[in-house]
């Protein structure tokens, strides 16, 4: 396991969440690959990010076997948790709002739950 933040604690062992805005994932745009910050398990490709407006780095399709899905009945709600699929860390949780995206989900990812991997260039 890669060493971890305390904040990086709070979400992907605790289950915490960032406050929406902060983090420094939301608003890249850059290709590569985001992975699990515990981990380095890959997850998401950033042609799959897409600006949800929600707050938090979003995305429509995880990569096959990335990530596992899990009923979350916390805080008087029943949502559907995303956790990696290796370590088990805390990610966020997967909604079925984004109408307007293929498949019309979002994976909405805490960005300290992740790190980014830009891809490589072949100049």
């Amino acid at each position: 396991m890669n060493d971890l933040t305390d904040d990086q604690k709070r979400i992907l062992i605790d289950g915490g969440t960032e406050a929406p805005g902060s983090g420094d994932l939301l608003h890249n745009k850059t290709d590569g690959s985001y992975a699990c910050a515990a981990c380095d398990n890959v997850l998401f490709e950033s042609g799959t990010k897409f600006d949800s407006g929600s707050g938090w780095p979003s995305f429509y399709d995880a990569i096959p076997g990335s990530v596992e899905l899990l009923t979350d009945d916390s805080h008087g709600m029943i949502r559907t948790e995303v956790r990696c699929s290796v370590c088990e860390g805390h990610l966020g949780h997967v909604f079925n709002d984004a109408h307007d995206q293929p498949g019309g989900k979002r994976y909405c990812i805490n960005s300290l739950a992740m790190c980014f991997n830009p891809k490589e260039s072949n100049d």
